[in-house]
């Protein structure tokens, strides 16, 4: 038997009401880690709650950007999220899973405490 690959894809949303501050550029500040960790949290239930959950891993924030344009009151969050793919299965449903997560986020309007830009979700498989 050939052992399942992990494998990546990318999740990116803007936070609509997380003020952008220039201390969630470094990672090693104390709004960063506590950012990141929440919104690893989130992510994580979200996604252990979908299709993909049997095999689902995790998800780690890798950033934060201000938002689109010159707004600073947004934060674009970039998150890798990893899962196990067995041989021969099929290859992410990046479709589906923008779906499931739009869902879930009452049409990418609420993730937790956090307000989201409903046109701002990404999934890259």
């Amino acid at each position: 038997t050939t052992a399942a690959a992990v494998e990546r894809f990318t999740v990116n949303f803007t936070i609509t009401n997380l003020p952008y501050t220039s201390d969630l550029e470094n990672p090693d500040s104390a709004r960063f880690k506590a950012s990141r960790r929440v919104m690893n949290m989130l992510l994580d239930r979200l996604l252990k709650d979908s299709s993909i959950g049997p095999v689902f891993q995790g998800c780690g924030t890798t950033g934060f950007r201000y938002g689109l344009g010159s707004d600073r009151d947004q934060t674009r969050v970039d998150a890798v999220c990893t899962y196990s793919k067995e041989p021969g299965a099929e290859p992410l449903d990046r479709v589906g899973l923008y779906h499931q997560v739009s869902n879930k986020t009452r049409g990418i309007t609420q993730l937790g405490p956090y307000s989201l830009d409903k046109d701002s979700l990404y999934v890259n498989g």
